[in-house]
């Protein structure tokens, strides 16, 4: 039986192949909490996240869903709370983007609106709500959304992305409102971070580093600590958005 902080919690990472999400989901399972592990597309690495998580001897799950799509969300959630009992944690990780430049404008299209806001929006949304339910039952839940810098600045990969990610920091602070006390809500805001999703702009993240008073990007491990920290140290914040870029853009 797993030993740790968290033991007997049940987290679910949505978005967690890789990148932040993977290591999100094997820091819990450090902590000794089961974990679900979500995917769309990316089996082969979301099976990877599986076994590191189970080698550390917890319970897991793997769900494929499309978070942006409501019914396949509920789905997931039914499916954890069957196998694994409820759910105590999820994080909003799952999220996409396109990569347009600011002052294009005009290359930015409907479908980047619409694809971008479902997921990154609507898609935490619908989780969250799903979620509610099996938290309350089981006396209380967290929730962390994984938004962005560039909700903050305006910055990032494109207009309708800042946007996304400007909306779900509102997002966690309305939420955090409407369902407290019993459910706390919070967010991480990251800066560039070393995944997949910046794999041939190495110099452009090298630089951005280098911007910053750490030195460096952020590496995926960087988030997910703070991810998991609300869950094992931060247990009296709701609404809160910690920044992690290494001080790169203080406020």
């Amino acid at each position: 039986m797993a030993t740790g902080r968290l033991a007997g919690k049940v987290a679910l990472v949505t978005g967690s192949a890789t990148g932040i999400g993977a290591a999100t989901a094997i820091a819990f399972a450090q902590e000794g909490a089961d974990v679900v592990v979500n995917y769309s597309r990316s089996r082969a690495e979301a099976d990877e996240t599986v076994a590191g998580c189970a080698a550390l001897g917890v319970r897991t799950l793997l769900v494929q869903a499309d978070c942006g799509v409501e019914v396949e969300v509920r789905s997931m959630v039914s499916q954890a709370v069957a196998a694994l009992g409820g759910l105590d944690i999820l994080v909003n990780n799952a999220g996409r983007t396109r990569f347009v430049p600011l002052a294009d404008i005009d290359e930015v299209t409907d479908a980047d609106w619409d694809g971008i806001l479902q997921l990154n929006v609507k898609g935490a949304f619908y989780a969250t709500r799903a979620c509610v339910p099996t938290m309350r039952a089981r006396g209380g839940g967290l929730v962390v959304n994984v938004a962005s810098i560039a909700g903050f600045t305006g910055g990032g990969s494109s207009i309708p992305y800042a946007v996304s990610k400007g909306a779900m920091i509102t997002m966690t602070k309305s939420l955090a409102k409407g369902l407290a006390p019993d459910i706390r809500v919070n967010a991480v805001a990251p800066g560039i971070v070393k995944t997949r999703w910046v794999a041939g702009r190495e110099d452009h993240v090298e630089r951005y580093g280098k911007d910053a008073p750490m030195g460096r990007a952020a590496s995926p491990q960087d988030v997910a600590g703070v991810i998991v920290g609300y869950a094992t140290h931060g247990t009296f914040l709701t609404g809160d958005v910690t920044i992690v870029d290494g001080g790169r853009e203080m406020r």
